[in-house]
């Protein structure tokens, strides 16, 4: 049996591989760090806290009795952009040069930033319960649309979206990485 919750501070050692799994090179941005030690240090610090897009009260978790099996990050477009000031801020702060973070979602939209299931539990259906709690979370705040990226490479990934009610919407660009934005209308 599969339980979906709201994170903790606590659960960052084991979320966070997950998340930096699931977002690749894109951690090294969010941290300014390059060095592999010190990006899931910082993306550990990030988790803690409370005032960006990968913190703790943005991220569910997948678990059984034993294990922590997923993690997915999700907000809302609008949210971002105030989470993602912050970011900036702290990075231009941290390492004195100006920051760009692009946005990777619509305002309007309930954004879907990162979904992980820990490779020993995947093929079990995990990620789709993670994404229809999306869906569940997106109705209850009465939001009209839930959306998110995937690099236009990773054709299984496609194929499960679009199974769960994605379309692919635009072209979307993520530092210099090529994206499908996708979209379900709720």
């Amino acid at each position: 049996m599969v339980n979906i919750r709201k994170a903790k501070p606590t659960d960052a050692e084991v979320a966070v591989p997950l998340i930096m799994d699931a977002i690749g090179n894109i951690a090294e941005q969010m941290t300014g760090e390059t060095n592999p030690v010190a990006v899931e240090h910082e993306m550990i610090a990030l988790f803690k806290r409370q005032d960006n897009r990968h913190s703790f009260l943005n991220t569910w978790i997948a678990e059984t009795d034993a294990d922590v099996v997923g993690v997915m990050v999700f907000y809302t477009g609008a949210q971002a952009l105030h989470l993602d000031a912050n970011l900036v801020e702290w990075l231009e702060e941290k390492n004195g040069l100006p920051v760009d973070i692009p946005p990777e979602a619509h305002v309007d939209e309930y954004y879907i930033d990162t979904v992980c299931v820990d490779p020993r539990f995947r093929g079990q259906g995990i990620g789709s319960l993670l994404l229809n709690h999306a869906e569940v979370v997106a109705r209850e705040e009465e939001s009209t649309k839930l959306a998110l990226n995937v690099e236009i490479e990773k054709e299984a990934a496609i194929r499960l979206y679009e199974r769960l009610g994605y379309q692919i919407a635009e072209p979307w660009v993520i530092y210099g990485g090529q994206f499908h934005h996708m979209a379900k209308r709720l």
